[in-house]
């Protein structure tokens, strides 16, 4: 056996030996399973194309519903642009309200905003669905998704209002390491919330609640670092933006940060599916397969399904097939 070999199988023992490593190979191992690159580019560029309409909906509504309070209104937009680390302020310079110069006008323009915003949540409902290799007829129909869809910006509107005020609350302490603790622990609850709302919207009905926690756990920590090393990360793209790229580099680094976020939960739904389902410990060299490969590898199998009466076996070498849907 070479040296390499041996390092390998060594390395595998280690990891499927101690339950963090297990766990966490785990997550990386079935995301390389589901093509979850894939799932987090089509997420991040659906998210990219969503955004304008939402944040055109967003300044829209505001302007009709908070019309005489101007600063509430400021705060509110401020809010949603500091999900965006400094490109914020160029964002807001860009958008502006649908002009309301007739009734019918503006109504099929709110009907476009809202129609088009809802292509995230159908993304979002594709991809949890291939994450947990739903099978097809167990996949919700358009009526179903189109639901979800609205109650998916619903969360997203009510997640804006509660970090709205949840920042509007704390103003006196501003500068004080005080203040950044409680402010990033209840940034981050108020993130676990909501991530958990979403995945409980977008994942498909058989799964249980108490499945969802750990990776809305997972994803609420991490964008709460996102948020507050995004600065950061976002000027990285953006340092040469004024004198090279200009508006363009406004673009990549808007792009940049929304795949992070999309990688981000892509992984936290991962971990969801892995501790659900105890796939782990799995197997970095192989043969021979761990029970976790089998299972994880028949499912990918039985997610083909398109029919009800179509039924699809599973079996691997030396045993008799051992998963059917």
């Amino acid at each position: 056996m070479s040296l390499f070999k041996r390092f390998a199988k060594r390395l595998d023992r280690t990891q499927q030996d101690h339950l963090p490593l297990a766990v966490a190979f785990g997550v990386v191992k079935k995301f390389g399973d589901d093509n979850a690159g894939t799932l987090v580019a089509n997420l991040a560029h659906t998210a990219f194309g969503t955004l304008f309409p939402l944040l055109l909906l967003l300044v829209t509504i505001l302007g009709l519903v908070l019309n005489g309070h101007p600063q509430l209104r400021h705060e509110v937009l401020t809010s949603a642009l500091d999900k965006f680390p400094v490109i914020g302020t160029d964002l807001a310079g860009n958008i502006k309200a649908i002009k309301r110069d007739s009734i019918f006008g503006f109504a099929v323009g709110i009907g476009g905003l809202v129609w088009g915003s809802l292509s995230l949540g159908q993304t979002g409902i594709f991809t949890m669905a291939q994450v947990w290799n739903l099978p097809g007829p167990e996949r919700p129909n358009f009526a179903a998704r189109l639901g979800r869809s609205l109650a998916f910006l619903s969360v997203l509107g009510v997640g804006l209002i509660v970090g709205t005020f949840l920042g509007a609350a704390v103003p006196a302490a501003k500068g004080t390491l005080a203040l950044a603790v409680a402010g990033g622990a209840a940034s981050a609850v108020v993130n676990f919330f909501d991530y958990l709302a979403g995945f409980r919207i977008l994942t498909p009905a058989a799964v249980r609640l108490h499945q969802l926690v750990p990776g809305a756990a997972l994803a609420a920590v991490g964008w709460t670092i996102l948020q507050s090393f995004g600065g950061f990360v976002v000027a990285h793209y953006l340092k040469n933006d004024n004198s090279l790229y200009g508006t363009f580099g406004i673009v990549l680094g808007l792009f940049a940060w929304i795949y992070l976020v999309s990688e981000l939960t892509v992984y936290s739904a991962e971990l969801n599916v892995v501790l659900a389902r105890r796939l782990f410990p799995r197997s970095l060299v192989q043969p021979p397969l761990t029970e976790a490969d089998r299972s994880s590898l028949a499912a990918q199998a039985l997610q083909n399904r398109r029919r009800p009466e179509q039924h699809v076996e599973v079996s691997f070498d030396g045993e008799a097939a051992s998963s059917k849907g």
